[in-house]
């Protein structure tokens, strides 16, 4: 029986396959593709994220952070680079901290 997933994985899921008895068919992706399949994870992931119940939260967040860092490295940034970014736009939108959440806004006419 085949099962196709068609996305990005960790670097030992297909040894973990492997060793679990399966047959993982792999390829490397160019650089474009590998911004993409980043991208698409990185969708994935949130959403696991967003699902998860909260003795799984800390797992999934980690996803999240792992995916962030891969992608910043796939556009030559570093980490400190979007960590200095985070504080620059808190600095100036500020955080959540106050929990506001925007119901509407009216517009003058």
């Amino acid at each position: 029986m085949r099962v196709t997933y068609h996305k990005l994985v960790r670097d030992q899921i297909p040894a973990i396959i492997a060793a679990d008895g399966h047959q993982p068919v792999t390829r490397v992706l160019d650089d474009a593709g590998y911004e993409a399949a980043l991208r698409a994870k990185l969708l994935e992931e949130a959403h696991e994220a967003q699902a998860a119940p909260d003795g799984k939260l800390a797992s999934e967040l980690a996803d999240v952070l792992e995916v962030l860092q891969a992608l910043a490295a796939a556009h030559d940034m570093g980490w400190e680079e979007v960590v200095s970014e985070a504080s620059r736009k808190r600095g100036e939108r500020g955080g959540f901290d106050q929990r506001i959440f925007l119901e509407y806004v009216d517009q003058a006419r």
